[in-house]
C-alpha cells in the first residue's frame, strides 16, 4: 500500500510520522521549508505530562537536555501571594504533575533527529502542495517548484498550520474568534527569586505591569516573560518593552538585576475550530484543525493529542483492518474535546479579563480566579486536563460485567507499573503507541513471582485464551494494583491510553464485544469511503 502523506513538518507532523512508523506504517513528510528551524528563545512550548511522555516514546531525547520541569507554581495578586504549590513527585504526597517547558525549535529539532533515524519516514524539504485529488484507493498531491512532483498516498493528513493549504484545498471552513488575547514576550537570562518555579502575577503594582505578567523558567537561568496586552492596543515599541522588562524585574527583585536579553516578540492568539476534520481519505490536525491558547491553554498539546489519536486508527486502516467508523471517530473524539476546551476558555475570559456580563454568575474572589488561570497553565480542569472520550462512537455498550474503577471509560488510564511480556516491570505508558490494545489484569502479589509461574496459575490461562481470541491484536499485562480496582479486575485499554472498559474477572464474550467496539466494529460492518459529513462532534456548538 502507498505511504501516508503528512503535509507540514512542525512538531505535530513530525510526531504523527513517528507515531505511524512505530506501528509499521511508512509516510512521506512534505516540508514546506528548507528543513531548518529558526532559533527563537522567546518561542517556547509547555508540554503536559501525557504529551511529554508521548514525545519521549517517539524517540525525541531533547526534553531532559533542553527542557525544564517546573518545581512549583506561584500566583500573586498585587503584592499578595494567593497560591503556592509544589509540582512533580514528592514523598508521601500526590502533587500536581510538572509540565515541561522548552524552546519550540529544540522540540522540533529533537523530533527531526528522530525522523532522520527512521527508515519508514521520508522527509522532503521545499515541498509546498498546490493540488489535492482523491479517489477510492488513495490521495494524489502535487508540489510546486523547485521540486515540482506528483505524490501518491493511501491517506493524507494536513499538519500545515493555521493557514493550512490542505484545509483550503478540502474547502473546510475555519470559523472562530480573532485576537482573543495579545501578549508581549521576552526571553532573558537573569536571577529571579523563584528558581525553577513558574509565576503568574495579576495586577502587578508597577506602572507598566499591565493586567498580568507571567514568568516561566527554562534551563540555564533563562526565563520567558509574558505581559498581557489590550486586545487592540497600540504597537509595542522596543523602548516600551525594555521599560516593561526593567519595571518588572525591579518589582520582583527590589531593584533591576543584571540580565541578558535574548529575544523578544509580540503575538496574538485566535480561537478557531475547523468544521470538518476528515474528508474521505484526507484529515487535518494541529493548528490546521484548531487554534487556541488563551488563559494558558496549550495548542501544541492538543495537536500532539490529535497525532496520537489519529496514528493508531490510520495504522489499522493501512494494515487493512479498520472500519469507516474507526476513522470517523478521530473527528468525533478530537473535535469534541477541543470544542469543549474552547468553550471553557471563552466562558472564563469575561470573568478573568474584567468583563461584567458573567461576573455576577460566578464567585469573583481572587482565589477562584486563580484556580481558573492555574488550570490552563498547569493542565488541570476544563481548561487543561487531558481529554476524556466519554461519548466516543467506539465506546462499547454497557454490560453487566462492567465495573467502575478509578478511571471512567474513555478517560486516560493511570500510569501504573505493569509486568510486560518479557517479564520486565515498566510504566504502563511505555506500552502505548504500538498499535494494539492492552489487556491488564489486576493481580496483587504477582510482583514477587516469576512470570512463567503465574502465567499458568489462577485465572491466567483463561485470560490468555480470551486475549488470543480477540478480533484485534492485544497485549496482556499484569499489575499489582490499579486505583479503584479490586483483585482480578480486567482492564481493556486503547493504543492511545484511554480506557475502553473494566470487567469483574475474566469475561471472554464481554471482552470480545468491547474490543470489537474499540476497533469500530470491523471492516465489513461500516463504510470505508469517509463520505459521512455529520458526527457527534459536528453537532457541538461552534466557537463564534
Amino acid at each position: 500500500m502507498d505511504p501516508v502523506i503528512v503535509v507540514g513538518a512542525g512538531p505535530v507532523g513530525l510526531a504523527l510520522s513517528l507515531a505511524l512508523a512505530a506501528q509499521g506504517v511508512p509516510s512521506v513528510l512534505l516540508d514546506e521549508g528548507a528543513g531548518k528551524e529558526e532559533q527563537r528563545p522567546a518561542r517556547t512550548v509547555v508540554l503536559r505530562e501525557d504529551t511529554a511522555d508521548l514525545v519521549e516514546r517517539l524517540g525525541c531525547s531533547v526534553l531532559h537536555q533542553e527542557g525544564l520541569r517546573w518545581a512549583g507554581w506561584r500566583s500573586v495578586r498585587r503584592k499578595q501571594l494567593v497560591r503556592a504549590v509544589a509540582l512533580g513527585e514528592e514523598e508521601g504526597t500526590v502533587p500536581l504533575p510538572s509540565p515541561v517547558h522548552l524552546p519550540q525549535h529544540a522540540l522540533t529539532g529533537g523530533l527531526r533527529a528522530a525522523v532522520a533515524a527512521h527508515d519508514l519516514v521520508t522527509m522532503v524539504p521545499s515541498s509546498r502542495i498546490d493540488t489535492l485529488e482523491q479517489d477510492e484507493h488513495g490521495v494524489t498531491v502535487h508540489t510546486r517548484e523547485p521540486g515540482s512532483t506528483w505524490w501518491r498516498g493511501s491517506y493524507l493528513v494536513g499538519c500545515d498550520g493555521a493557514r493550512s493549504t490542505v484545509r483550503k484545498l478540502l474547502d473546510i471552513r475555519f470559523p472562530g474568534r480573532t485576537a482573543v488575547e495579545r501578549h508581549a514576550v521576552a526571553a532573558l537570562r537573569a536571577q529571579l527569586p523563584w528558581p525553577g518555579e513558574a509565576v503568574l502575577h495579576r495586577a502587578p503594582p508597577w506602572r507598566s505591569g499591565g493586567a498580568e505578567v507571567t514568568a516561566r523558567p527554562l534551563p540555564d537561568g533563562v526565563w520567558r516573560l509574558d505581559w498581557l496586552l489590550p486586545p487592540r492596543g497600540e504597537l509595542v515599541t522596543p523602548d516600551a518593552l525594555i521599560t516593561r522588562i526593567r519595571d518588572t524585574l525591579e518589582g520582583w527583585c527590589g531593584e533591576t538585576p543584571p540580565y541578558e536579553l535574548l529575544d523578544t516578540g509580540v503575538y496574538t492568539l485566535h480561537h478557531r475550530l475547523a468544521r470538518r476534520w476528515r474528508v474521505e481519505r484526507a484529515f487535518v490536525a494541529g493548528d490546521a484543525a484548531h487554534l487556541l491558547g488563551a488563559l494558558g491553554t496549550q495548542g501544541l498539546d492538543e495537536g500532539l493529542r490529535d497525532a496520537e489519536n489519529l496514528a493508531w486508527k490510520l495504522a489499522q486502516a493501512w494494515h487493512g483492518d479498520a472500519s469507516g467508523l474507526l476513522l470517523d471517530s478521530y473527528q468525533a473524539e478530537r473535535r469534541a474535546a477541543v470544542a469543549s476546551r474552547l468553550r471553557a476558555a471563552d466562558q472564563s475570559l469575561p470573568i478573568l479579563r474584567g468583563g461584567a456580563a458573567l461576573r455576577t454568575l460566578v464567585p469573583g474572589a481572587a482565589r477562584g480566579h486563580d484556580t481558573l488561570l492555574a488550570d490552563g497553565h498547569l493542565g488541570c480542569g476544563p481548561l487543561g486536563a487531558p481529554p476524556s472520550y466519554t461519548h466516543s462512537p467506539l465506546s462499547p455498550r454497557r454490560a453487566e460485567a462492567h465495573v467502575s474503577v478509578g478511571t471512567a471509560p474513555g478517560a486516560p488510564v493511570a500510569d501504573v507499573r505493569v509486568t510486560a511480556p518479557d517479564g520486565k516491570t515498566v510504566r504502563l505508558r511505555d506500552r502505548l503507541g504500538l498499535g494494539h490494545l492492552l489487556v491488564i489484569l489486576v493481580a496483587p502479589g504477582t510482583g514477587v513471582w516469576d512470570r512463567r509461574h503465574w502465567l499458568t496459575a489462577g485465572v491466567m490461562p483463561r485470560l490468555v485464551d480470551a486475549v488470543g481470541s480477540l478480533p484485534v491484536k492485544a497485549e496482556l499485562l499484569v499489575t499489582e494494583s490499579y486505583p479503584g480496582a479490586t483483585a482480578h479486575t480486567v482492564l481493556l485499554v486503547r493504543p492511545d491510553g484511554h480506557l475502553v472498559a473494566a470487567f469483574s474477572g475474566v469475561r471472554p464474550q464481554e471482552l470480545f464485544a468491547a474490543a470489537d467496539a474499540a476497533r469500530g466494529g470491523g471492516v465489513d460492518t461500516a463504510r470505508e469511503d469517509g463520505a459521512r459529513t455529520t458526527t457527534g462532534s459536528d453537532r457541538t456548538a461552534d466557537v463564534n
